[in-house]
């Protein structure tokens, strides 16, 4: 159901009462586009805020509306607006949570809508994150790689070699320094802190750079799993540095990546591998004199690859306003909006022109550290698995959580991932 606009209060009391879109007719008001935001982070939110503002001042005809979501009920309740006919004309999400609404029919197909401009402006491979079958349902416009946030002091004082993004650290040189920081610590401290309360993610998004992907396509379109050596990779380096060389702390395997930081603070831990925007939080909370550095995660034999899922936006199929709602998509990424949502955001843009955006490339805070990572990453693994939020929730989660605390082993692990796992995809699949 869609409402109309006669007054400003009355569209104000329409959106609070339905959660519907509106639109001008005949009285002339202005078209209305509900834009849900998940911006979260001070910074992020006034970016935001201020680029709808902006849009608003410059376009009487076309007013946006700005509604706050929630990344922690975001997919429950856009299916909920979606199949009761309520959903916001400009959806914020993640790539790897679009493909049930893509396929389901929920979003709108963008190829004929974006303007060239913005279409050659972002990279190919992020594009495919957002591409479903035939079509393309959002615009993928944030990326967040993972890094390792580093005491400057303690690996400085043990004299172990710094990475670069050109000279990084393989996995195995990880293990192995990361046993020698530990040896010279103290007891009770450890060299790595990996907070793995989400892990699959991590999991599959650092395993491409050994080589991993767990998802195989078949010749007929259909997706299974199958753990190969190079899926064991990343996930035995962070079981046996928990189990075996007890260089990581087993405490935080539970936690999310704000709960170690003031470990990481404290000098119980000298390293934690995190996504790029926990440098916001290192910034304001870290005691003064506290000295950190971003590292380049480890790199295999695929170098420095590593899965991202982008955040994107997109337009709901049923909104009646889509060429109004691609072209203020087309303003809030201009190369140089898109710097500002990237340094609200703590992360990086994916576009290349906002991408080479001098601010983006200083040494402080490791900004320059993040846009060398930005050129290697790929879609991440699961990316248009249909059935993998299920999978993920229901078998993988507690497999991998299992695996790194020491409860089962790497066949256990296996078996679970790839047995277990491929009766869920294979049920999405018959649809």
């Amino acid at each position: 159901m869609r409402v109309r606009v006669f007054t400003a209060a009355a569209a104000a009391l329409a959106l609070l009462l339905t959660g519907c879109s509106g639109g001008g007719d005949s009285d002339g008001g202005p078209i209305r586009l509900r834009f849900q935001s998940l911006a979260w982070q001070k910074e992020s939110v006034d970016a935001n805020k201020e680029l709808v503002k902006e849009w608003n001042a410059a376009h009487p005809d076309v007013q946006v509306d700005y509604v706050q979501g929630s990344w922690d009920s975001v997919h429950d309740q856009l299916l909920t607006s979606f199949e009761g006919g309520e959903a916001p004309d400009i959806i914020h999400d993640a790539s790897d949570d679009l493909a049930d609404f893509a396929y389901g029919g929920y979003l709108a197909d963008l190829r004929t809508l974006l303007p060239e401009r913005l279409k050659a402006d972002i990279p190919a491979r992020s594009w495919q994150t957002t591409t479903f079958g035939e079509g393309v349902y959002g615009v993928p416009f944030l990326q967040e790689p993972r890094v390792i946030m580093a005491n400057k002091k303690i690996l400085e004082s043990t004299g172990v070699r710094i990475p670069t993004p050109d000279k990084p650290w393989s996995w195995e040189e990880f293990r192995q320094i990361t046993r020698e920081l530990t040896a010279t610590m103290g007891k009770g401290r450890y060299a790595v802190a990996w907070p793995l309360k989400e892990p699959v993610s991590v999991s599959l998004n650092l395993g491409l750079s050994a080589g991993g992907e767990l998802f195989h396509r078949e010749s007929d379109g259909r997706v299974t799993i199958g753990f190969t050596e190079e899926d064991g990779v990343v996930p035995g380096t962070i079981h046996d540095q928990v189990n075996t060389d007890l260089s990581a702390s087993r405490s935080t395997l539970g936690t999310g990546g704000s709960d170690a930081l003031p470990g990481f603070f404290g000098g119980k831990y000298a390293m934690v591998p995190l996504g790029f925007s926990y440098r916001q939080q290192i910034t304001q909370q870290a005691p003064e004199g506290f000295e950190w550095i971003v590292l380049p995660a480890p790199a295999g034999k695929d170098g420095l690859a590593q899965g991202v899922s982008p955040q994107t936006l997109s337009i709901a199929e049923d909104s009646p306003y889509k060429q109004e709602a691609a072209r203020f998509l087309d303003f809030f990424l201009q190369p140089e909006n898109m710097v500002r949502l990237a340094r609200g955001d703590w992360m990086l843009p994916t576009g290349t022109a906002a991408l080479a955006d001098p601010s983006l490339r200083t040494a402080k805070d490791g900004w320059a550290t993040g846009a060398a990572v930005a050129e290697h990453l790929q879609p991440a693994p699961a990316q248009s698995v249909r059935g993998y939020p299920e999978w993920k929730d229901k078998v993988a989660t507690p497999a991998y959580q299992e695996y790194y605390s020491g409860a089962i082993d790497t066949e256990e692990l296996r078996k679970r991932l790839v047995e277990d796992g491929n009766l869920v995809l294979a049920r999405y699949q018959r649809r």
